[in-house]
């Protein structure tokens, strides 16, 4: 399976290699409207763009199985897989020249290892942002946008499942969980460095945190990150915590283009709480490498 799983990522990376190479094609016809939108369509040319990193980790590694749910036995080994896209809608409402976006992130934790290989968790986030651009060329550390969003992340079950243990006994578990919040990031850049200063609170409403009351012990209040560019490489660190509960996060990913800047080497290490809204309140230390289609 991995190896059919690893051509098969192969295959993907110089396809779009390979696609995204075939411009100005040659298109015979009357119809100039047609041709105009055949030429578009070929050449991808939509309003969809990449928000967070879209990548493919076939290799996993946590230094220990995950906790379940169901009948399924986890490994510590699996893939990882994130698409996430942005929609500009409008701008300059404000007169500010700020922009409007919809955007939409989707990431799936698989354990492909195992026999029937199942998902062990997917989160969705849709979300609607604003970013007001700042010019800022006097200092030395410039504040480049301030953005503004209010978001949604579930895992989209429901609110009842059915575990069975080893002897046969059955027990009830509440798998669901979601959040509603709101942020808001401050992005600063100093040379090569991009520096994110984030503060997220969850919106109001007891029923908003019925499933995960306690998530905001686990993920905190704010968090930093870091972008550095060295030549054509990214590396990047993001912190969080709450300080009141010394429980928190930390998680470092570095690229390298392949395929003329069309693909990347990928590679994430996260340690602490929240890697995915299922374990808010596990510890996990875990390493993935892969390939991403952005960064």
């Amino acid at each position: 399976m991995m190896f059919k799983f690893l051509v098969g990522l192969l295959f993907v990376s110089v396809s779009v290699f390979a696609f995204e190479n075939e411009k100005n094609i040659d298109i015979d016809s009357q119809d100039k409207e047609a041709e105009k939108s055949m030429q578009s369509w070929l050449n991808s040319e939509f309003a969809l763009k990449p928000y967070k990193p879209n990548y493919l980790l076939p290799f996993g590694y946590a230094d220990k199985k995950y906790k379940t749910y169901s009948a399924d036995e986890y490994k510590n080994v699996e893939a990882e897989i994130q698409i996430s896209l942005k929609l500009p809608v409008t701008k300059n409402l404000l007169g500010m020249d700020e922009m409007y976006y919809l955007a939409y992130s989707h990431i799936a934790f698989w354990q492909i290892y195992t026999n029937s290989s199942p998902f062990r968790e997917t989160n969705y986030n849709p979300e609607g942002f604003i970013v007001f651009p700042v010019f800022d060329d006097i200092s030395d550390v410039k504040l480049r946008t301030i953005k503004v969003s209010l978001a949604h992340q579930s895992n989209g079950q429901g609110e009842e499942s059915i575990k069975i243990d080893k002897d046969g006994n059955t027990e009830i578990v509440n798998r669901s969980r979601s959040i509603n919040y709101f942020y808001a990031d401050a992005t600063f850049q100093y040379n090569n460095l991009l520096m994110d200063f984030i503060f997220l609170t969850p919106s109001f409403g007891e029923s908003n945190l019925s499933d995960n009351p306690d998530i905001m012990d686990y993920w905190g209040y704010t968090s930093m990150k870091f972008r550095y560019f060295k030549q054509k490489d990214i590396y990047t660190l993001m912190v969080r915590g709450n300080p009141s509960t010394g429980y928190g996060a930390v998680e470092a990913t570095y690229s390298h283009p392949l395929f003329q800047d069309k693909t990347y080497i990928f590679a994430k290490f996260f340690s602490g709480y929240g890697e995915s809204l299922i374990d808010y309140n596990n510890c996990v230390t875990k390493f993935s490498i892969g390939v991403a289609f952005s960064r």
